[in-house]
């Protein structure tokens, strides 16, 4: 992992990079709901991969908790920013372990796994929020839809990363 860049250079690259979060979240919310409820490919995910691996969990977490919030406020839709919060924290936890263990070259395997994990976070919020561990009888949908997006989330962040780095050089 990289170290974070200081001052004005470093704010500014944190916004643009939630300001990119935030518009793919809420684009995303606009597509038609998949067959499963609840199930989402989690594209704003990618910003959030990338920055884990090419700025480190401080600024990582600083992006996602950006997201998250805005994106509860920006939906109208308050009751997101529990789930969201929760599936964020469980998966940032996730990928700070795995970001110890694996290299910018298997940015690919980190984010199914922080996906799943997203999933689980979001089903205990559900089953606090409720009262009920009922809810989670649907992790095994869960776990399917996270695997499949997160390998495409895990690719693109790659992929992101691998051109960014080029860019910069």
């Amino acid at each position: 992992m990289a170290r974070p860049a200081k001052g004005a250079g470093r704010l500014t690259r944190l916004a643009l990079l939630t300001a990119i979060a935030l518009t793919i979240f809420l684009a995303e919310a606009q597509l038609p709901v998949i067959p499963i409820p609840g199930v989402k490919l989690g594209l704003a995910n990618i910003v959030t991969v990338y920055a884990m691996f090419a700025l480190g969990p401080g600024d990582a977490l600083l992006v996602l908790s950006a997201r998250v919030f805005l994106g509860a406020v920006f939906s109208g839709q308050p009751m997101t920013l529990i789930y969201s919060a929760a599936g964020g924290l469980l998966s940032w936890c996730v990928l700070c372990l795995l970001g110890r263990l694996l290299t910018d070259r298997q940015i690919w395997l980190a984010s199914p796994v922080a996906a799943v994990f997203h999933n689980l976070g979001q089903l205990l919020a559900a089953a606090a929020v409720m009262r009920t561990w009922a809810v989670m009888a649907y992790l095994p949908y869960l776990i399917i839809a996270a695997v499949l997006a997160g390998l495409f989330t895990g690719v693109a962040a790659q992929a992101l990363l691998k051109r960014l780095e080029r860019i910069q050089k």
